[in-house]
């Protein structure tokens, strides 16, 4: 029993050493190898054997883009005012070898680095050239920790400034002064709001007068129109009244002639039109010289009824 249970032991052992040197290496990994010590190779992704014994996994790099949010770090403006500032970094390892044996402890190199890069900018700017120059901040940060990570197998893509705390009195300060800017924006818009109303009010107005102008004048030539349409009217009525007496006088003449009455009697009643025609209008009625013996006849003959009677 005891050569057989030696024997099972060792198949156990083998099996356990042959199935420990069998490795897989998932996505976006990648394994450092050392044999006896030194630098064997780089596992990329899929299957590998290693030497039992004699090779070793030395690091597991991880090969995705890694964020690292960094504490507020205080920094000094260029005129001396103290803030605190935290930073975001987005970094790739691109080179598993440098990023071993680069450096001792990577992330911490990187946020040292990153700190004394933030100083070094920081106090080449004023407390308002920080506030508002964030892009440009990121942008000289990335260059700068790219250039410096790059021997450690390190690409730094992206550093984000997340947070600028400048002293409280500081922020007493601005927020007095954007409580200020709001009010002087605010009266700065009710005045315009006013001028623009005022401006609209005069212009209704100027609007409602022309328009009152114009009504008025529309009025004034509609009673001017009615005035001449009457007037024309009144002397149509007139001058048909006087056709009409001027016709009835010559149908009456008419008839007498047709009724066989003489000149004398015609005349008479031409004069008698004549009256009518004048109507107390004139004061002087010019006769032709036959019809002044007639009327003098008319006048003595009414004359001579008067005294007969």
């Amino acid at each position: 029993m005891g050569p057989v249970i030696l024997l099972l032991v060792l198949v156990v052992l083998v099996l356990w050493i042959a199935v420990s040197c069998l490795k897989i290496v998932p996505q976006a990994q990648a394994y450092v190898i050392e044999r006896l010590g030194a630098y064997q190779g780089t596992w990329s992704v899929g299957f590998h054997l290693r030497m039992p014994f004699i090779d070793k996994i030395a690091r597991k790099v991880n090969l995705k883009e890694q964020v690292a949010d960094f504490p507020p770090q205080p920094v000094i403006t260029k005129d001396n005012v103290t803030m605190r500032i935290d930073t975001v970094v987005f970094y790739q390892i691109t080179d598993p070898k440098l990023f071993t044996y680069g450096v001792e402890n990577p992330m911490m190199a990187i946020e040292n680095l990153t700190a004394t890069t933030l100083r070094n900018i920081i106090g080449d700017l004023e407390l308002d050239q920080t506030l508002t120059s964030r892009e440009t901040i990121n942008t000289k940060m990335r260059a700068n920790l790219d250039i410096a990570t790059d021997p450690w197998g390190i690409k730094v893509n992206r550093v984000e400034l997340k947070n600028i705390i400048p002293p409280a009195e500081i922020q007493n300060a601005m927020e007095k002064q954007m409580k200020a800017e709001r009010e002087r924006r605010e009266a700065v818009t009710r005045a315009e709001g006013e001028k623009k109303a005022k401006i609209l009010e005069a212009e209704g107005a100027k609007e409602s007068a022309i328009l009152r102008a114009e009504a008025d004048k529309e009025s004034a030539i509609l009673r001017a129109d009615a005035e001449r349409e009457k007037r024309i009217r009144e002397a149509d009525g007139e001058a048909q009244a006087i056709r009409k007496v001027q016709q009835a006088n010559a149908d009456g003449i008419r008839m007498l002639r047709e009724a066989g009455a003489d000149e004398s009697v015609l005349k008479i009643k031409s004069l008698e039109a004549f009256e009518k025609v004048a109507d107390g209008q004139a004061t002087t009625i010019l006769l032709p010289a036959e019809l002044e013996g007639i009327a003098s006849l008319g006048v003595m003959l009414k004359e001579g009824m008067k005294a007969a009677q």
